[in-house]
Protein backbone atom coordinates (compact mmCIF):
# COMPACT_ATOMS: atom_id res chain seq x y z
CA UNK A 1 0.00 0.00 0.00
CA UNK A 2 2.83 2.37 0.93
CA UNK A 3 4.68 1.53 -2.26
CA UNK A 4 1.55 2.25 -4.33
CA UNK A 5 1.10 5.66 -2.63
CA UNK A 6 4.75 6.54 -3.24
CA UNK A 7 4.35 5.61 -6.90
CA UNK A 8 1.31 7.90 -7.19
CA UNK A 9 3.21 10.78 -5.58
CA UNK A 10 6.16 10.21 -7.89
CA UNK A 11 3.88 10.01 -10.92
CA UNK A 12 2.15 13.24 -9.96
CA UNK A 13 5.51 14.95 -9.37
CA UNK A 14 6.83 13.84 -12.79
CA UNK A 15 3.69 15.14 -14.52
CA UNK A 16 4.06 18.45 -12.68
CA UNK A 17 7.71 18.78 -13.82
CA UNK A 18 6.68 17.97 -17.40
CA UNK A 19 3.93 20.62 -17.41
CA UNK A 20 6.25 23.19 -15.80
CA UNK A 21 8.92 22.63 -18.46
CA UNK A 22 6.34 23.02 -21.23
CA UNK A 23 5.08 26.25 -19.66
CA UNK A 24 8.62 27.64 -19.42
CA UNK A 25 9.39 26.70 -23.02
CA UNK A 26 6.17 28.34 -24.19
CA UNK A 27 7.08 31.52 -22.30
CA UNK A 28 10.53 31.58 -23.91
CA UNK A 29 9.01 31.09 -27.37
CA UNK A 30 6.56 33.93 -26.78
CA UNK A 31 9.37 36.24 -25.66
CA UNK A 32 11.38 35.37 -28.76
CA UNK A 33 8.32 35.90 -30.98
CA UNK A 34 7.74 39.28 -29.36
CA UNK A 35 11.05 40.53 -30.76
CA UNK A 36 10.93 38.50 -33.97
CA UNK A 37 9.54 41.32 -36.11
CA UNK A 38 11.89 43.09 -38.44
CA UNK A 39 11.97 46.61 -39.81
CA UNK A 40 12.75 46.70 -43.52
CA UNK A 41 12.91 49.61 -45.93
CA UNK A 42 9.26 49.15 -46.90
CA UNK A 43 8.12 50.07 -43.40
CA UNK A 44 9.44 53.62 -43.26
CA UNK A 45 9.50 56.55 -45.66
CA UNK A 46 12.63 57.59 -47.50
CA UNK A 47 13.73 61.22 -47.37
CA UNK A 48 12.30 61.78 -50.86
CA UNK A 49 8.99 60.22 -49.82
CA UNK A 50 8.86 62.43 -46.73
CA UNK A 51 9.42 65.52 -48.90
CA UNK A 52 6.77 64.43 -51.38
CA UNK A 53 4.22 63.74 -48.64
CA UNK A 54 4.93 67.07 -46.95
CA UNK A 55 4.58 69.00 -50.20
CA UNK A 56 1.19 67.42 -50.83
CA UNK A 57 -0.02 68.05 -47.26
CA UNK A 58 1.10 71.69 -47.34
CA UNK A 59 -0.72 72.16 -50.63
CA UNK A 60 -3.94 70.69 -49.20
CA UNK A 61 -3.49 72.77 -46.05
CA UNK A 62 -3.28 76.02 -48.04
CA UNK A 63 -6.30 74.99 -50.10
CA UNK A 64 -8.31 74.17 -46.96
CA UNK A 65 -7.46 77.54 -45.40
CA UNK A 66 -8.70 79.36 -48.51
CA UNK A 67 -11.93 77.37 -48.57
CA UNK A 68 -12.45 77.48 -44.77
CA UNK A 69 -12.33 73.69 -44.52
CA UNK A 70 -10.94 71.56 -41.70
CA UNK A 71 -9.79 68.25 -43.17
CA UNK A 72 -6.75 69.49 -45.09
CA UNK A 73 -5.33 71.34 -42.10
CA UNK A 74 -6.06 68.52 -39.67
CA UNK A 75 -4.45 65.91 -41.93
CA UNK A 76 -1.38 68.10 -42.37
CA UNK A 77 -0.90 68.24 -38.60
CA UNK A 78 -1.56 64.50 -38.29
CA UNK A 79 1.33 63.78 -40.67
CA UNK A 80 3.66 66.30 -39.02
CA UNK A 81 2.86 64.88 -35.58
CA UNK A 82 3.77 61.39 -36.74
CA UNK A 83 7.00 62.53 -38.39
CA UNK A 84 8.10 64.76 -35.50
CA UNK A 85 7.00 62.79 -32.44
CA UNK A 86 6.60 59.20 -33.58
CA UNK A 87 3.34 58.63 -31.72
CA UNK A 88 1.32 55.45 -32.12
CA UNK A 89 -2.04 56.01 -33.81
CA UNK A 90 -3.84 55.30 -30.52
CA UNK A 91 -1.66 57.90 -28.81
CA UNK A 92 -2.59 60.39 -31.54
CA UNK A 93 -6.29 59.70 -31.09
CA UNK A 94 -6.04 60.19 -27.30
CA UNK A 95 -3.81 63.27 -27.47
CA UNK A 96 -5.30 66.32 -25.77
CA UNK A 97 -4.48 69.99 -26.09
CA UNK A 98 -3.06 70.02 -22.57
CA UNK A 99 -0.58 67.30 -23.56
CA UNK A 100 1.35 69.72 -25.76
CA UNK A 101 3.75 71.51 -23.43
CA UNK A 102 5.30 74.63 -24.92
CA UNK A 103 8.22 76.25 -23.09
CA UNK A 104 10.93 78.77 -23.99
CA UNK A 105 13.73 76.34 -23.12
CA UNK A 106 12.29 73.11 -24.48
CA UNK A 107 8.94 71.75 -25.55
CA UNK A 108 7.47 68.27 -25.39
CA UNK A 109 4.38 66.16 -25.92
CA UNK A 110 2.97 63.91 -23.22
CA UNK A 111 1.90 60.63 -24.81
CA UNK A 112 -0.30 58.06 -23.11
CA UNK A 113 1.30 54.81 -24.23
CA UNK A 114 0.70 51.11 -23.73
CA UNK A 115 -0.70 49.96 -20.38
CA UNK A 116 -1.45 53.59 -19.51
CA UNK A 117 2.22 54.62 -19.25
CA UNK A 118 2.96 58.26 -19.92
CA UNK A 119 6.13 59.50 -21.57
CA UNK A 120 7.52 62.87 -22.53
CA UNK A 121 8.53 63.21 -26.18
CA UNK A 122 10.84 66.13 -26.93
CA UNK A 123 9.99 68.11 -30.06
CA UNK A 124 12.00 70.46 -32.25
CA UNK A 125 11.69 74.25 -32.26
CA UNK A 126 10.25 74.04 -35.79
CA UNK A 127 7.50 71.62 -34.76
CA UNK A 128 6.88 73.70 -31.64
CA UNK A 129 5.84 76.56 -33.96
CA UNK A 130 3.60 74.19 -35.91
CA UNK A 131 1.90 73.12 -32.67
CA UNK A 132 1.29 76.71 -31.61
CA UNK A 133 -0.08 77.57 -35.04
CA UNK A 134 -2.39 74.54 -35.05
CA UNK A 135 -3.80 75.35 -31.60
CA UNK A 136 -4.49 78.95 -32.67
CA UNK A 137 -6.15 77.68 -35.84
CA UNK A 138 -8.39 75.37 -33.80
CA UNK A 139 -9.53 78.36 -31.76
CA UNK A 140 -10.12 80.38 -34.91
CA UNK A 141 -12.43 77.74 -36.42
CA UNK A 142 -14.36 77.39 -33.18
CA UNK A 143 -12.78 74.21 -31.80
CA UNK A 144 -12.00 73.93 -28.12
CA UNK A 145 -8.36 74.11 -27.00
CA UNK A 146 -9.04 73.50 -23.32
CA UNK A 147 -6.49 71.14 -21.72
CA UNK A 148 -9.01 68.28 -21.67
CA UNK A 149 -10.07 68.77 -25.33
CA UNK A 150 -8.81 66.33 -27.94
CA UNK A 151 -6.37 67.49 -30.62
CA UNK A 152 -8.03 65.57 -33.45
CA UNK A 153 -11.77 66.11 -33.74
CA UNK A 154 -14.41 65.94 -36.43
CA UNK A 155 -16.20 68.99 -37.79
CA UNK A 156 -18.85 68.60 -35.09
CA UNK A 157 -16.21 68.47 -32.36
CA UNK A 158 -16.20 64.73 -31.60
CA UNK A 159 -12.95 62.89 -30.93
CA UNK A 160 -11.56 61.12 -33.98
CA UNK A 161 -11.11 57.40 -33.43
CA UNK A 162 -7.97 55.45 -34.20
CA UNK A 163 -9.73 53.97 -37.23
CA UNK A 164 -10.71 57.43 -38.48
CA UNK A 165 -7.08 58.58 -38.33
CA UNK A 166 -5.95 55.45 -40.18
CA UNK A 167 -8.49 56.13 -42.93
CA UNK A 168 -7.47 59.79 -43.14
CA UNK A 169 -3.82 58.84 -43.54
CA UNK A 170 -4.56 56.14 -46.11
CA UNK A 171 -6.47 58.67 -48.21
CA UNK A 172 -3.70 61.26 -47.82
CA UNK A 173 -0.81 58.94 -48.68
CA UNK A 174 -2.66 57.57 -51.70
CA UNK A 175 -3.46 61.01 -53.11
CA UNK A 176 0.13 62.07 -52.49
CA UNK A 177 1.20 59.40 -54.97
CA UNK A 178 2.76 57.07 -52.40
CA UNK A 179 1.58 53.54 -51.73
CA UNK A 180 2.08 50.64 -49.33
CA UNK A 181 2.44 52.86 -46.27
CA UNK A 182 0.29 52.89 -43.15
CA UNK A 183 0.08 55.62 -40.52
CA UNK A 184 2.30 53.48 -38.26
CA UNK A 185 5.09 53.92 -40.81
CA UNK A 186 5.32 57.56 -39.70
CA UNK A 187 6.44 56.23 -36.32
CA UNK A 188 9.00 53.95 -37.98
CA UNK A 189 10.23 56.89 -40.04
CA UNK A 190 10.67 59.05 -36.94
CA UNK A 191 12.53 56.28 -35.09
CA UNK A 192 14.79 55.46 -38.04
CA UNK A 193 15.99 59.00 -38.70
CA UNK A 194 16.16 59.88 -35.01
CA UNK A 195 18.57 56.97 -34.62
CA UNK A 196 20.80 58.47 -37.32
CA UNK A 197 20.56 62.10 -36.17
CA UNK A 198 21.28 61.15 -32.54
CA UNK A 199 24.55 59.47 -33.47
CA UNK A 200 23.13 55.94 -33.11
CA UNK A 201 21.81 56.54 -29.58
CA UNK A 202 19.52 53.55 -29.02
CA UNK A 203 18.60 54.56 -25.48
CA UNK A 204 17.36 57.94 -26.67
CA UNK A 205 15.27 56.37 -29.42
CA UNK A 206 13.84 53.87 -26.92
CA UNK A 207 12.77 56.69 -24.57
CA UNK A 208 11.27 58.81 -27.33
CA UNK A 209 9.28 55.90 -28.80
CA UNK A 210 8.29 54.47 -25.42
CA UNK A 211 9.60 50.96 -25.99
CA UNK A 212 9.52 48.77 -22.89
CA UNK A 213 12.76 47.07 -23.92
CA UNK A 214 15.77 48.24 -25.91
CA UNK A 215 15.54 44.91 -27.78
CA UNK A 216 12.56 46.31 -29.67
CA UNK A 217 14.50 49.47 -30.51
CA UNK A 218 17.44 47.48 -31.87
CA UNK A 219 15.56 46.85 -35.13
CA UNK A 220 16.29 50.48 -36.05
CA UNK A 221 20.00 49.82 -35.65
CA UNK A 222 19.90 47.02 -38.20
CA UNK A 223 17.88 48.83 -40.86
CA UNK A 224 19.83 52.11 -40.55
CA UNK A 225 23.26 50.49 -40.35
CA UNK A 226 25.19 52.83 -42.65
CA UNK A 227 28.50 51.13 -41.83
CA UNK A 228 27.19 47.83 -43.17
CA UNK A 229 25.78 49.50 -46.29
CA UNK A 230 29.07 51.29 -46.99
CA UNK A 231 31.03 48.10 -46.40
CA UNK A 232 28.91 46.16 -48.90
CA UNK A 233 29.22 48.92 -51.51
CA UNK A 234 33.01 48.87 -51.18
CA UNK A 235 33.27 45.09 -51.25
CA UNK A 236 36.12 43.83 -53.51
CA UNK A 237 37.06 47.40 -54.53
CA UNK A 238 40.51 47.26 -52.87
Amino acid sequence: MKTFINFQVLSFFMKFIFLLKNALNLTRKRKKARFAWTLDENKYLTIDEVKKLRRYCCKKKRQALKENKITGVRNWFMVELGLNAGLRVKEMANLKCGDILIDKEHSSIIALGKRGKKRSVWISSKFKKDCLWFLKWKQKVGQSTKPESYIFTSENGNQLTRRALQKAFYSTIKKAGLSNHSIHHLRHTFGSYLYLSSGHNLRLVQEQLGHSSVKVTEVYASVMNTDAKNAVENLYKN
